[in-house]
């Protein structure tokens, strides 16, 4: 069974250096978590509006990438800084299918 957080955002205007810094911080601290799948993400460059869906194995590994210390911080720089808003979803997938020719 898996498990995806959506995270929503708008970002802030700002040189997006600090932010860069951090993103990368991130996307290799979460690949360290135990139940950690894989994520993708997008963002406008017109609205600043952005989307990253991560999946993982259990609610406890949401749990752990949630209350990991430098997670925390990053949270708290995004809403000091980072976003002008945004939104997290917890969802259970149900079912996951495709196509590929």
């Amino acid at each position: 069974m898996s498990y995806v957080v959506i995270f929503r955002s708008t970002r802030n205007l700002d040189d997006g250096h600090l932010y860069s810094l951090w993103s990368r911080k991130m996307e290799d601290l979460v690949k360290t978590i135990h139940g950690y799948e894989h994520h993708f993400g997008f963002r406008d460059s017109t609205t600043r509006e952005g989307v990253t869906v991560s999946y993982f194995t259990s609610l406890e590994a949401i749990s752990r990438w949630k209350s990991l210390s430098e997670h925390q911080k990053a949270q708290h720089l995004g809403r000091e800084s980072f976003y002008e808003q945004y939104s997290v979803q917890v969802c259970q997938v149900l079912r996951d299918y495709g196509f590929k020719p």
